[in-house]
């Protein structure tokens, strides 16, 4: 399997375990992991020419997935 950019884990390599114990414990973080994981796996596909898509689609995942970890960090802030 290829290695796909922007996961998690490489995102906030020093919030690892605390990533896993929210996901484990908070039904809404584990969510917006989630859909982090799957929009990001989705931009990865269209970055290597796995499923073509047209640049506003693609603008669009990026944004989602911008939004996804900015609300993902900003949880990840208040519970540390």
């Amino acid at each position: 399997m290829s290695h796909v950019p922007h996961e998690l884990a490489e995102e906030f390599p020093d919030k690892v375990q605390q990533i896993h114990d929210l996901k484990m414990a908070d039904a809404h973080f584990a969510k917006l992991a989630d859909e982090y994981h799957e929009v990001n796996r989705a931009i990865h596909r269209v970055e290597t020419r796995v499923e073509p898509t047209t640049e506003e689609v693609e603008h669009d995942m990026r944004r989602k997935r911008l939004q996804l970890k900015d609300e993902i960090a900003a949880i990840l802030e208040k519970a540390a």
